[in-house]
């Protein structure tokens, strides 16, 4: 009953969100009916009956990393003080949370069930016609419990997927002093000490002596260290001919016996995203590799004039999981790219939040980024030699499109909600509208001059054993 209240009192934006994981959960649902009566209809072809239900895989886990995100940015079960002492625990928000996903979820399924009939005929009596009537099982009778499993495997797996995500974590025990650390965004991971906006201002006034824009990226800058980082970060005076006379405080705030911040009422929060170590990005790469090798060996069996084998589904899995892996790493690395070479204000802002935002973008921009790669690798399969690219085809693309784009675009309203201190912060210092609204567009063409080459060329390399 409380998810159904929390439910009905969310705001619009939320119950859209909400009926987007509806609609993918119906379109996901359909498909695997399709997958089933494909299977009564044809009988005697068990193996292209599996592997059509195969490629429901990927429709299915599109869903669930949609429902995942929409979890994650729902404002109705984000802990807050004082809601356990009512019972509502990190714990208790956890499962009405994964019950809200299920009740959407489970509205699509009901939803593709009735497409479903009504397509066959059983509503009205008059069945379709077209290119889907042979994945209807027109004529024949369906069996419940087959279609009860697949209809609640995308609520059982979205729900399931949410309480992982948002389950209640112990923080992290400190690490000792002799630790062993290594560089960043490459290798090995993050440093024992995080810099700040004013390492970069110190390192520039270094340089040359300090002009009236760098003192304005310096005052940009110690405002975003100061809310971005948690840090008290002051502002560096400028003495005679512009050079810095002290440094940036990087002094933490105090810590309790246990080493966990002492901040009153503090609540352990499960949706906030642990900061993501950039030491998926070589693993990342390994998986892509691993992936487009596959693809390379299945290009001798799965051939333009030929249904795509399984072997095609796992390589194009593989290079998916590859740059999901390596985007937050080469989003962390297009920030510093962007803070190189003396930065302004603009740069230096703009590539700040890229860093502090790649474990929130970065893998949501490699799936879109895998999903482009994959539809020119299927554009190229199903060309006009090859065969149709018939409606189950385009239903299930425009699954897995649309969660990739909508689960980057509810990751990128979730950041900007996050940052909305920190914008506040720098127009009441005094930074003009149109400078943020600047560093916002540096982002997006800084992201697309890396990652639009990069998609072109891994669709280059995986479509090419498919064109022979």
């Amino acid at each position: 009953m409380l998810a159904l209240r929390l439910t009905r009192a969310a705001r619009l934006a939320v119950q859209l969100r909400r009926l987007l994981v509806a609609v993918a959960s119906a379109g996901t649902g359909f498909l695997l009916l399709c997958a089933l009566g494909h299977a009564l209809t044809h009988p005697d072809a068990p193996g292209t009956s599996a592997l059509r239900l195969a490629w429901c895989a990927a429709p299915l886990a599109a869903t669930v990393y949609l429902a995942v995100a929409v979890a994650r940015t729902d404002p109705g079960t984000r802990p807050r003080p004082g809601l356990s002492a009512i019972g509502l625990g990190p714990g208790r928000l956890m499962a009405v949370s994964a019950t809200t996903t299920a009740l959407s979820a489970a509205l699509g399924s009901v939803a593709a069930l009735l497409v479903f009939l009504q397509l066959r005929g059983d509503l009205t009596g008059a069945p379709a016609e077209g290119a889907v009537t042979e994945t209807l099982a027109l004529g024949q009778r369906l069996p419940a419990p087959a279609v009860v499993t697949l209809l609640t495997l995308v609520p059982a797996a979205a729900s399931a997927a949410v309480a992982l995500n948002l389950r209640p974590r112990a923080p992290r025990p400190a690490a000792s002093a002799g630790s062993r650390r290594y560089g960043r965004f490459g290798a090995y991971g993050w440093g024992a000490a995080r810099e700040t906006f004013g390492t970069y201002g110190r390192y520039g006034a270094r340089l040359a002596p300090a002009s009236s824009a760098s003192a304005s990226a310096s005052g940009l800058a110690s405002a975003s260290a100061q809310l971005a980082d948690g840090r008290a970060a002051g502002a560096a005076p400028v003495g005679g001919g512009g050079t810095l006379l002290t440094q940036v405080s990087d002094t933490p705030p105090p810590a309790t016996a246990d080493g966990t911040p002492a901040t009153p009422d503090a609540v352990p929060d499960p949706t906030a995203a642990p900061r993501h170590h950039t030491t998926t990005l070589p693993w990342g790469i390994a998986v892509l590799t691993a992936g487009l090798a596959v693809e390379t060996y299945a290009g001798a069996t799965a051939t333009p004039a030929t249904t795509p084998s399984a072997a095609v589904l796992a390589g194009w899995a593989l290079t998916a999981l590859g740059l999901a892996l390596a985007g937050p790493g080469l989003t962390h690395l297009c920030g510093r790219l962007l803070q190189a070479v003396r930065p302004g204000a603009l740069r230096l802002l703009a590539g700040r939040v890229l860093m502090e935002e790649s474990h929130r973008i970065g893998r949501p921009l490699g799936v879109v980024c895998s999903v482009a790669s994959a539809a020119y690798a299927a554009a190229t399969l199903y060309d006009a030699d090859g065969p149709d690219f018939g409606p189950l085809s385009t239903l299930g693309a425009l699954v897995v499109a649309g969660c990739a784009v909508a689960t980057l675009l509810t990751a990128a309203v979730e950041a900007k909600h996050d940052r909305t201190d920190t914008t506040d912060a720098l127009l009441r210092l005094g930074a003009p509208p149109a400078t943020l609204r600047a560093a916002a567009a540096v982002r997006a063409g800084a992201l697309l001059a890396l990652f639009g080459p990069l998609t072109l060329l891994v669709a280059q390399l995986a479509s090419l054993p498919l064109a022979r």
